[in-house]
């Protein structure tokens, strides 16, 4: 029998007015990988913050005990000294600073007077290529994409002699190629003898990499899965995720599409840094009254910056090209000229770009239109909490009140803020840019309800996303991008995962 390498017993959890672990449950054992899995905000990354110290002892109810011994974890280097170490959704590097000395940085390499450089840089390159990098750990975070940023977490990982590597959503920002490296690679460190605990709402990389599946529900321990016993498919997981059968990931949607009510053409972008590189080449597109229009391709092929370029110009540089709304020519040199044009953008960042987490949810609701709650340029307060309530109505966006601060929500009803905030500036045209990155199914079909209502109000969609199932269920027409080109048109109808990944592969513009 294997041996238990994790124990929590009876974890409970209090927040200001919520509860958000109630006698939770888990055992890890040795050499495992076992994924956690549940809805936005039923409490796993809570569960883990208290695991790894970020809630110290003494802030919680229940027991840890880890290699057999009681734990009670004070900080982060309490739990790492153990060989227990977390890497977050949100990458904590610094882009300024090398890759070896961000692998190092809180464990340096040296005595406290000074930094041993090359114990550093050296140490640095075996970890990397440990993970599968050719890099030096000479170069700058800033100069890598993020599906290598979040290899050089685990590298970092690894540098602390991590025995337990917990990992929060791993690959939302990772491409389909890259997620299979870092799956493939937490499988290899499996038979090297490390324990992973995996959060993530994709569940068929869940399925492909876990030996148990534990599922949390409104902050209690539901079941705990084992595969070659149990049913591990993703019909059987979201049951247990949502309490029900989902027998539609996508709610279906009557088409009642119009007119052409807006026209790119002949779009360029270039690099802001970089200016001979071009990042958006020759773009032409038409989007429909009443239409979600899909725009696919892999990470780095241009969508997001086509996306702000088009929004305001809030990206790159020597922009050039004609934008047509309803058959008029527009220019929108600033986001306020795109506001004002009923043009809306919602930022796959919602956490950077998109919401002030330091404020309340009323406030971020209303701050793309602050002359709908404002008399003679005064905010009236009573106008923003009724609209933000009647936007958390509308959305079913869960939070005690609308007073809450936005960075204590789950990501998915922080999603529901930010769509909040530009339904508010009641745009014609809304461009979504991975709106349902890092959240749960339940919120998900939610999500797509919402899509599905703006469209039949007349409202048209771009919507970008890296996961082509949801893109298939949901798109009218779908657009194929490929480095900085439009390299393909399906109709939704016709459109499958293996057209769009032979427009991508096939691509006859590579390399001009």
């Amino acid at each position: 029998m294997a041996k238990i390498l994790l124990e929590m017993k009876s974890i409970t959890k209090t927040f200001p007015g919520v509860k958000a672990l109630d006698n939770v449950n888990l055992q890890v054992e040795e050499g495992e990988i076992h994924a956690l899995v549940g809805e936005n905000g039923a409490g796993k990354s809570t569960l883990m913050n208290v695991l790894s110290g970020i809630y110290p002892y003494g802030s919680y109810e229940g027991q840890i005990f880890y290699n057999g011994e009681e734990c009670h974890f004070t900080n982060t280097k309490d739990s790492e000294r153990k060989g227990i170490v977390i890497i977050h959704q949100e990458l904590a590097l610094v882009p300024y600073m090398t890759i070896g000395e961000n692998m190092f940085l809180g464990n340096e390499q040296g005595n406290p007077l000074k930094i041993n450089w090359h114990d550093t840089y050296g140490k640095g390159d075996e970890y990397l290529r440990i993970v599968g990098l050719s890099e030096s750990s000479r170069t700058l975070i800033k100069d890598i994409g993020v599906g290598k940023q979040q290899l050089v977490e685990i590298a970092k990982a690894l540098a602390k002699n991590a025995r337990l590597l917990i990992l929060d959503e791993p690959t939302s920002s990772l491409n389909e190629n890259e997620s299979k490296h870092l799956l493939d690679l937490l499988l290899k460190f499996k038979e090297e003898g490390l324990t992973s605990i995996i959060i993530s709402h994709k569940l068929n990389e869940v399925s492909y990499v876990a030996d148990k599946i534990t599922v949390v529900r409104d902050g209690s321990t539901i079941e705990t899965l084992v595969k070659g016993v149990d049913d591990f498919s993703e019909a059987r997981i979201i049951k247990g995720m949502v309490g029900r059968d989902l027998s539609d990931r996508f709610p279906a949607r009557e088409s009642n599409i119009g007119d052409v009510c807006f026209e790119v053409r002949d779009w360029n972008v270039y690099h802001p840094l970089y200016s001979e590189r071009k990042v958006v080449n020759n773009v032409n597109f038409y989007l429909r009254r009443g239409e979600v229009l899909g725009i696919s391709g892999l990470n780095g092929a241009g969508r997001t910056e086509l996306a702000m370029s088009i929004f305001g110009k809030s990206y790159g540089d020597k922009i050039s090209g004609t934008l047509i709304k309803d058959g008029k020519v527009i220019k929108l040199n600033t986001t306020k000229d795109a506001i004002k044009n009923k043009i809306a953008y919602v930022t796959e960042d919602r956490k950077g770009n998109g919401l002030i987490l330091t404020n309340p949810i009323k406030t971020n609701t209303t701050l793309s239109n602050l002359k709908g709650v404002s008399t003679s340029g005064i905010i009236d307060r009573d106008k923003e909490f009724s609209v933000a309530v009647d936007y958390k109505e509308k959305l079913k966006t869960k939070c005690p009140t609308v007073e809450q601060y936005v960075g204590n929500l789950s990501g998915g009803n922080q999603q529901k803020v930010l769509l909040a905030k530009w339904m508010f500036a009641d745009p014609d045209i809304l461009i979504l840019d991975e709106p349902t990155r890092g959240i749960d199914v339940g919120a998900k079909y939610e999500i797509y309800c919402i899509i599905n209502q703006l469209v039949e109000e007349g409202k048209s969609v771009i919507m970008i996303s890296s996961e082509l199932p949801e893109l298939l269920g949901m798109s009218d027409r779908i657009y194929v991008m490929s480095e900085g080109r439009f390299v393909g048109e399906l109709d939704g109808e016709e459109a499958t995962q293996e057209k769009i990944m032979s427009l991508i592969v096939n691509d006859n513009t590579k390399g001009e």
